[in-house]
């Protein structure tokens, strides 16, 4: 009760109408600073501007939905009335992933249509987003989405586009790609493009595309369309299914309707956002997509627990300098417990193999899941257990309920691979199976967050972006790639990226080797990833043998939170260096990550409060240029006038904990 109250009086709302709607089809919204500007028109198409300080950042951009009986919202429409809000809140988030509360701050349009529809338009300090609801009587067919995205200028676009499978059309994608740039003007126009998608240029703020509260409806790709054009392009609604052969299979959509989805007649669609930063570091800072999603619908959260967990799959369970034969098997598992309990680790994965990937209950000759689930207990040490997502579908309750005797707090659930309406559905229906359970659940093969996260807290984190595993396979995880993620994929939500490997290596060494996996850059920059990527589960991938070699630098892994109360950007270039602090409670942790350009800085120290703090500082050796495994791990105590010098190799890392005395 007294937290509602606390809520009531931190929260202010002023409302107004405009009465004289009717006559008008131009309207605006502005932020609460005032830099940026909304212009919305209502003649012939449902048309808007942005505006950041007079200079336009979008032109002549439109909005529509179009329903199944040719009815088209947002074309000829009459403005009955327009109703104005201004907000002024906070958001105490279950799951901090950024800060313990983060400022609700804006002013609304809402333009109620005679059609039986309204849009909103939201004006940030920090982006503008816009969303259709409608109120119709019976559910309702959507046979497309107009939303087109025109930029006045010839901007670099940073986007990930979906790589063509051979057995499935183009909306089959595992969301996993590295960034292509071109100007707009030369994007080719065959190119599917997931979001977020950032467009920057030397003059003008940074402007990220992306969605937010996706539920019920597909996800959004982006793709080049006419006279500086992106627009956005939804997967219809799978008709035929086929199932796939091989280690994993999935369910393959070999024929679509001609519509994109079935809702009832009175909801909202989701959020398109327009992310606005003028610096990089804004880009950084921003939680705008988290702001805009559905609140919390679970009645009690404090079973959620964040932490970091081991991750085996990766390195093939190629563990070494042990008296048993490594694999999917009791043995290796315990050990794998035995290393988290040592290390401070709070979870334990068994991936991929555990079970047949058909049948939950059939489990791997050699594995004794009551044996192990018992052991990790009497260690402190909780299970996630991987499985495939068609799989878990067809058995949800039974596997739940038989994940519960064990003791597994969390899942992994694998290979979607799609965001069509359907898969939308999917995500919702395991959100609320596991809620049930007090199961936590990752998402692999997955789409971006789009602020689920905030609506079911329990789905900690999510994978879609390019991450540790594709050093199994090939060269694309580079410390450019790595850079990127921060200011881009980071914006959607938390980001499973699985970082930790302990074999690193340079631009001219490395190898793609399964069993033996290394990693472009150097330690201190795996290191340095469990506090710049924001990702609740964090997943350790490296290799415990050589971690339980390695007992100082395990322990400083093993002690970094994966939750933050506060975050300040000390440094930031976009794509090449990020230098950042944030604060767990009393103590800061400070992190820093570059590409393959060395970069030196010093950092004061005066945001610390006042006091002193023991620094523990890991950075790049002295010749990790050459041999990107060699670091330093020293010890100093410090305070708020001290400087701290922050010395990167290529690909370099640095990360120092700050520990309040």
């Amino acid at each position: 009760m007294l937290k509602k109250i606390l809520l009531l009086l931190i929260s202010a709302v002023a409302v107004s109408f405009d009465l004289t709607a009717q006559a008008q089809s131009a309207f605006e919204v502005r932020s609460p600073d005032g830099d940026i500007r909304v212009q919305v028109k209502t003649d012939t198409a449902l048309v808007y501007n942005i505006l950041y300080k007079n200079k336009p950042l979008l032109k002549n951009a439109v909005a529509a939905l179009t329903l199944s009986d040719g009815t088209t919202l947002g074309r000829n429409e009459i403005v009955r009335h327009a109703m104005r809000r201004t907000i002024r809140d906070t958001i105490f988030p279950v799951v901090r992933e950024k800060t313990e509360s983060i400022p609700d701050v804006f002013n609304e349009l809402a333009l109620h249509f005679s059609g039986n529809f309204r849009i909103i338009f939201r004006a940030y300090n920090d982006g503008v987003a816009y969303r259709f609801l409608t109120t119709f009587p019976d559910s309702i067919t959507i046979v497309g989405e107009t939303a087109h995205f025109r930029f006045p200028d010839n901007r670099l676009v940073y986007y990930p586009a979906v790589q063509p499978r051979t057995d499935a059309d183009i909306f089959h994608t595992s969301f996993e790609s590295p960034y292509s740039i071109a100007r707009l003007d030369t994007l080719p126009a065959q190119h599917l493009a997931f979001s977020p998608v950032l467009l920057a240029d030397t003059t003008a703020p940074y402007i990220a595309i992306t969605e937010s509260d996706l539920l019920n409806y597909p996800g959004m790709f982006l793709q080049k369309g006419g006279g500086g054009m992106l627009k956005g392009v939804f997967a219809p609604y799978p008709s035929k299914m086929r199932v796939t052969e091989g280690e994993f299979p999935q369910q393959i959509v070999t024929a679509r309707n001609p519509w994109i989805a079935r809702r009832p007649g009175t909801g909202a669609f989701p959020w398109r956002v327009l992310v606005v930063a003028p610096a990089a570091a804004d880009l950084v800072r921003n939680d705008l997509v988290f702001r805009l999603a559905s609140p919390n619908r679970l009645p009690e959260t404090d079973w959620i627990k964040p932490g970091t967990s081991t991750e085996e799959w990766i390195i093939g369970s190629n563990i070494y300098d042990v008296p048993f034969e490594a694999g999917i098997n009791t043995n290796t598992y315990k050990y794998y417990i035995d290393f988290a309990h040592r290390f401070g680790l709070e979870y334990v994965m068994l991936d991929a193999g555990w079970s047949d990937v058909k049948d939950l209950f059939r489990i791997t000759p050699g594995m004794d899941m009551d044996s192990i689930a018992n052991y990790a207990r009497s260690k402190g040490v909780s299970l996630i257990l991987w499985t495939l997502s068609m799989t878990l579908d067809r058995q949800l309750d039974s596997a739940m309920q038989q994940f519960q005797r064990w003791g597994v707090r969390c899942i992994m659930t694998d290979f979607m691979d799609r965001d069509d309406q359907q898969m939308v559905q999917f995500y919702e229906r395991i959100a609320e199976a596991t809620a049930r359970y007090n199961i936590m659940v990752m998402f692999h093969g997955a789409y971006k967050p789009a602020g689920m996260q905030r609506t079911y807290p329990h789905l900690i984190t999510r994978e879609g972006a390019l991450g540790s595993e594709f050093n199994i396979w090939s060269s694309l995880v580079t410390p450019e790639h790595d850079l990127l993620l921060p200011f881009i994929r980071q914006l959607s939500g938390p980001m499973d990226y699985e970082p930790g490997i302990l074999d690193n290596a340079t631009q001219q060494t490395f190898r793609s080797i399964g069993n033996k996996v290394m990693t472009q850059g150097t330690r201190a920059h795996q290191l340095a990833m469990f506090v710049v990527y924001e990702s609740p589960l964090q997943m350790f991938s490296g290799n415990p043998s050589t971690g339980f070699r390695e007992p100082e630098f395990m322990e400083l892994l093993g002690s970094l939170p994966t939750t933050w109360d506060e975050l300040l950007v000390l440094r930031a270039q976009f794509s090449d260096h990020l230098v950042l602090a944030r604060r767990h409670g009393r103590d800061w942790y400070i992190a820093a990550m570059n590409d393959w350009t060395p970069f030196q800085t010093d950092i004061s120290l005066d945001f610390l409060p006042p006091g002193r703090y023991r620094a523990t500082i890991c950075a790049d050796g002295a010749n990790a240029h050459r041999y990107p495994s060699d670091y330093t791990i020293s010890e100093k105590m410090i305070g708020p006038k001290d400087i701290l010098p922050i010395r990167l190799k290529p690909g370099g890392g640095w990360v120092a904990r700050l520990t309040f005395e």
